[in-house]
């Protein structure tokens, strides 16, 4: 789709939102972030630049929702990535590449269909003070085989005295061979009093059904009211190169506006070339408002025998072992 028929469709939903509402309350949704990006230990020496999406990556979204009676909704969701920075759409990922989903979602449960986030991913983010976004992103370190999947079918659960679980499957598509290209998953969380816990496992096929990777993860959070601490250990395990361990040990302080996060983690390889690495990172966020605030974050990866680690933020991989953050997000 080229820019001039994505503005057309665009504006097309923003008309249509006004004129369906009544019907199926649909909303218009997004979340501007740029920061400055100062990257050094790279290759080619430091590297300062102006980055879309630091903390969060920005996006616009419509999503709606239809009551069907006796308690069962429809919803949708289409969602771009945009990038502030220069004004073009995050290339890489599709028209809506970053969620195009839809679904129902009644007292059994929720079942979306379409491209979503892996249960996995979003186990990882919820332990992660960074939300996998800033410098100290926990994704820097930690093994992930798939942030989101095409031809998805998600399960979710209500919530049942404090548990809930999401169930994912994602169709391959290859013909002949149903495993190829094929990929699954869940999580489950359990939240009582101030502790909650978490497990999830992703595992995804190769297109030819030859080899899979495997990703598994359990984590806690417990909530001291003046900061929460949280731990979590993953193992991941795939094709020739991938056999390790990551362990992520996460600060939040807040206090008023103003929110403060730090991580450590450690990445052990139990291959023979035991490229270990550990990151620390720090960051704070200042709220302006409920829907804008100002952030500052540094990070820096300890890289062992030979391991080539980068320190990104949320929408780039980063050019060098540590980087410093400094921006504004706006959400809306």
């Amino acid at each position: 789709m080229n820019r001039s028929l994505l503005a057309i469709a665009v504006l097309a939903m923003a008309g249509l939102a006004g004129t369906v509402s009544a019907q199926s309350n649909v909303a218009i949704y997004g979340i501007t972030d740029a920061g400055l990006v100062v990257e050094g230990g790279g290759p080619a020496g430091t590297l300062t630049k102006m980055t879309s999406g630091v903390e969060s990556a920005s996006r616009l979204g419509f999503r709606g929702k239809e009551d069907l009676g006796g308690g069962l909704s429809a919803n949708f969701a289409l969602e771009m990535g945009a990038l502030i920075d220069n004004g073009n759409l995050q290339s890489g990922i599709g028209a809506f590449g970053r969620l195009s989903t839809v679904g129902l979602n009644g007292s059994l449960g929720a079942v979306n269909f379409g491209r979503q986030y892996t249960p996995y991913f979003k186990a990882v983010q919820a332990g992660d003070p960074f939300v996998t976004g800033l410098a100290g992103r926990a994704t820097n370190l930690m093994s992930n085989s798939g942030t989101r999947y095409d031809n998805s079918i998600l399960y979710t659960t209500p919530n049942l005295g404090g548990f809930s679980a999401n169930l994912a499957y994602s169709l391959g598509e290859v013909a002949g061979n149903s495993a190829a290209s094929r990929a699954y998953g869940f999580s489950a969380s359990y939240e009582y009093g101030r502790i909650v816990a978490r497990v999830a496992h992703h595992n995804a096929n190769n297109a030819t059904d030859t080899a899979n990777t495997k990703n598994s993860l359990v984590g806690a959070d417990y909530n001291f009211g003046m900061a929460k601490a949280g731990l979590a250990y993953a193992v991941n395990k795939g094709p020739g190169t991938l056999d390790s361990s990551d362990v992520m040990i996460a600060v939040t302080v807040p206090f008023g506006a103003n929110r403060l996060v730090a991580s450590y983690i450690r990445k052990n390889d139990k291959l023979v070339a035991n490229k270990d690495a550990d990151q620390v990172g720090i960051g704070y966020i200042y709220a302006l408002s409920k829907r804008t605030d100002i952030y500052t974050a540094y990070a820096h990866i300890n890289n062992k025998n030979g391991a080539v680690y980068k320190v990104g933020n949320n929408t780039e991989a980063g050019s060098g072992d540590r980087a410093f953050n400094l921006g504004l997000r706006h959400t809306f």
